[in-house]
């Protein structure tokens, strides 16, 4: 997504070793943006505080990405990517029911959005995020949202609506996944798995299953 490793600068890098993570300067850059982006916000982030968070200079971050709008893009895209993964695979299983496939994507989602350290699912909340620059996030998200139509389409009573009703149903279905970033904000404490069930239990109850 936007990002030519072959293109990036080669020579000394580190200000110092690695740090005591052991991660690569680059999962460093992404953890520190993760972190700093959902706190500080993106706008407010420097790449000069980013690269402290990471533990090498400024000048250092360079050599591994272009800047903060490629660490953002990785980060948005890490949203979604593995999720539609997993829509295709459940597609594809179409000797299972279509209610069962769609309550499974839209656990496995949420548990996505809400399982890492990082609220990542508030960067959507961002205006830059808005921006044509981040097409690719956009283009693969616009797909995900496809495959809960597709697999909405196919249950029971999705089968037997208009158009415009199924268009209707998948947005509220998807808006309710995405939306679950604002309710995990305000109770963090719950355990991600029994709210992530919950969750695809009432996207079931909105999708007429």
């Amino acid at each position: 997504m936007g990002t030519t490793d072959g293109a990036r600068r080669v020579g000394r890098p580190r200000a110092a070793g690695r740090s005591d993570s052991g991660l690569e300067p680059r999962a460093e850059l992404l953890l520190a943006a993760a972190e700093l982006f959902t706190t500080l916000g993106y706008a407010a982030t420097s790449t000069r505080a980013l690269a402290e968070r990471a533990g090498m200079r400024q000048a250092s971050m360079y050599h591994y990405v272009s800047g903060k709008e490629e660490l953002l893009a990785e980060l948005l895209e890490s949203t979604v990517t593995p999720s539609l993964a997993y829509a295709r695979a459940l597609l594809a299983e179409d000797a299972r029911p279509a209610e069962r496939r769609l309550w499974e994507l839209c656990r496995a989602d949420v548990e996505l959005l809400c399982g890492g350290p990082d609220n990542l699912g508030a960067l959507y909340l961002l205006p830059e995020v808005r921006s044509e620059r981040f097409a690719g996030f956009h283009a693969v998200r616009a797909e995900l949202r496809d495959a809960y139509r597709k697999l909405l389409a196919a249950t029971d009573a999705g089968g037997v609506l208009a158009k415009g009703e199924l268009e209707l149903r998948t947005d509220l279905v998807f808006g309710l996944i995405e939306g679950v970033i604002l309710v995990r904000r305000s109770g963090p404490e719950r355990p991600v798995r029994v709210f992530a069930e919950a969750t695809a239990d009432a996207a079931l109850r909105i999708a007429g299953g």
